[in-house]
Parts: structure tokens; sequence; C-alpha cells
């Protein structure tokens, strides 16, 4: 079921880039296994899929430990500092960052393990008080004082959009992160790279593909509902 899935959600990725020409290869698919067995992402992993998000630390830990693999683990949910030690040397790249505060744990931890941890910065876009994440207006301030810690490397920005009925009325908020992305890049800031705009899910991902996501995170798409 899961590999027909799979297949479905390609097809739609393929249609969104050709749409918007763009190459597929521009698109990573994070495939969001929280809450799921592991059974289901040995199966999407038998399809082809590499890219996994969790939420949870404990949950990105258990399951890198039990499969194993040379898999890339993606952390997208909210990170709290005292979590950052179990995971800085064990994720492909942290989604969530979007204070100061953390980004200097995580680069505490990274060179204890001397490594460079590569991060997101978690934009609210949209302003929701529900969410995480910068606003918008403080986003460059923020890169800016990250670019200085060493064991981080800031790759782009993340956004969760509102959930709607009407995939579209996202495509402002895709739009503007895009803009924001742009912006930052223009500054040519040492140690920061904006070449990853993370937005767009299951019910949406195809407008995010249009207005310039790099990675788009589905789960329900993929592994069906809760």
């Amino acid at each position: 079921m899961i590999k027909e899935k799979l297949a479905e959600i390609e097809g739609r990725i393929y249609e969104a880039c050709k749409r918007a020409g763009r190459d597929r290869k521009e698109v990573t698919l994070v495939a969001v296994s929280k809450t799921k067995p592991i059974e289901m992402i040995e199966e999407a992993m038998e399809a082809g899929i590499i890219d996994f998000g969790e939420n949870k630390v404990q949950e990105l830990t258990y399951k890198e430990a039990e499969i194993q693999a040379p898999l890339n683990w993606h952390l997208i949910g909210h990170l709290q500092r005292n979590k950052v030690k179990y995971i800085v040397d064990k994720v492909h790249l942290i989604h969530s960052v979007d204070s100061l505060r953390l980004a200097e744990q995580i680069n505490l931890e990274a060179e204890k393990k001397n490594i460079i941890c590569p991060i997101l910065l978690e934009v609210n876009v949209a302003k929701e008080e529900s969410k995480f994440g910068v606003y918008p207006e403080d986003t460059l301030e923020l890169v800016t004082a990250i670019s200085s810690l060493p064991h981080i490397k800031v790759r782009g920005l993340m956004t969760i959009a509102p959930f709607v009925e009407n995939p579209e009325e996202n495509r402002i908020h895709f739009r503007n992160l895009k803009k924001l992305n742009i912006d930052i890049k223009s500054k040519n800031i040492d140690n920061i790279n904006m070449e990853i705009l993370s937005m767009g899910m299951t019910g949406d991902f195809e407008i995010a593909i249009e207005e310039g996501a790099t990675h788009v995170r589905v789960g329900t798409g993929i592994f069906g509902g809760r």
C-alpha cells in the first residue's frame, strides 16, 4: 500500500515540478514517519525513500538505532534545548531552529562531538500564535547572530503553513518564505547557505513546489492517517 501511495506522491511531485519549469531532482521528499512503526518505514525504504522526518527526539533516536541503515533523519518538530545532545550527531538536518539560545545549545553539543550541524530556521510566516517559529521581520537578525557559531551551518528556511481547506490559500506564505530566503541570500553572510526551502505538507506540497520548495514533508499522503 505504501509503495502505491509513494508512486502517486511521486507523480504529483513530478507534475508540480513540470508546471514550475523545475527539475524533479531539485525536490527532496521527506517521508514524515512520526508515530509510525518501523515496518512501515522499512516498506518506504524498499520503495527507495532515504529521507525520513520525525517530530520527537526520543522517537528519532529509537528508530535510528533500530534500523541502523544509512538514512537521512530530519528533525521537523519543536526541539527543546535539553534534548539537543541526544540527536546532534544523528540527524541529517534540524528543520526547527527558532531562537539563538537553541542554536547556541546545538553549537555547544556539536562542538563536543567535533561536527558541524546543519540547520534550518523555522519561520512563522503566517504569524499563527499556536505555532513556533521566528517572525519574518526578525529572521535576518537571527541568521546574523547564528552565523558566528562555528559548529552550525544554516542551510535555509522552513515553515509550517496554516491548515487550510484550499491549498491555494497557502501560496502567499510559500511565496513570502521564498522572497525572504532570496533577501537573506543576497546579504552574502559568512557561514550562511540559503539553499534549502522546507515547506509544504500532504495537503499543499504541490503549491509549495510551484513556489520554490526544495524539501516537502509528506506523512499522511504516504503512511495514511494516525
